[in-house]
């Protein structure tokens, strides 16, 4: 079990991406082992260009990523889903004219990571669980375009754990949150260890940062110039200029 835990489950290497002129990524090593929390930052740093790249949404020109040992390259996102890697977005965009449960009988009916076709008693059961899990249970029936911030960001997160994923990245979940409901994400999102999913978070609350991750990387102008235990990382100077802004 230990050598398995050793084992990268996400293994980028030298991924380069362009855009004309610009380069947004330039070599970039990456490894993500199983049950691990990664954060990666800054803001403007070609995060966000690396993460569309592990999920599918755009095509690196150079180097590989491996998702439990299958090469991505040619996998459409949807496929990258099933194969149990899993996203949130910034800006959640549920289906507003449906109830919070339904959101969640969706991704369950169509993207887990599943051979048996569940009916749909079994798809509402599975979305009440999740939703009993994020703290939403009380608002199955509401429709989703009412609910506040800090419910939309956890039924993102829910969305996306009805994929049952292996890996999943958590893009920028606590903005424009207040102290309280980052950490009510914080504990959401950092129970899933307990759940056997590695969780790579693109976030620049550095007390989310520093609370959350076994391991920082640190992107600028589209290299990584760390990548390490939080507090080795934060002391490097080089990181504190680029993501402290000191």
């Amino acid at each position: 079990m230990a050598d398995q835990l050793n084992q990268p489950l996400l293994q980028v290497s030298g991924v380069t991406k362009r855009f004309g002129g610009f380069t947004a990524l330039d070599n970039i090593d990456l490894i993500v082992r199983p049950c691990e929390r990664l954060v990666i930052g800054p803001n403007g740093s070609g995060k966000s260009t690396l993460v569309n790249c592990i999920a599918g949404t755009l095509r690196n020109e150079g180097g590989s990523i491996l998702f439990d040992g299958r090469d991505l390259g040619s996998d459409p996102p949807h496929g990258r889903v099933r194969l149990g890697l899993a996203r949130t977005f910034q800006i959640p965009r549920p289906f507003v004219s449906m109830s919070v449960l339904d959101n969640l009988c969706v991704p369950l009916e169509y993207a887990a990571r599943q051979h048996i076709k569940l009916g749909k008693s079994e798809i509402a059961e599975a979305a009440m669980h999740l939703l009993e899990q994020v703290g939403l249970a009380d608002k199955s029936h509401a429709l989703s375009r009412g609910l506040t911030q800090v419910d939309m960001r956890k039924l993102e997160l829910a969305r996306a754990m009805a994929a049952k994923p292996k890996l999943l990245i958590s893009d920028e979940a606590m903005a424009g949150l207040s102290a309280s409901e980052v950490d009510d994400i914080l504990v959401l999102v950092s129970g899933l260890q307990q759940q056997g999913v590695a969780v790579i978070m693109i976030e620049h609350v550095m007390r989310a940062v520093m609370k959350f991750s076994e391991r920082v990387a640190v992107l600028v102008a589209g290299k990584k110039i760390a990548d390490g235990d939080p507090q080795s990382v934060v002391d490097n100077d080089q990181v504190i200029k680029a993501y402290l802004g000191e």
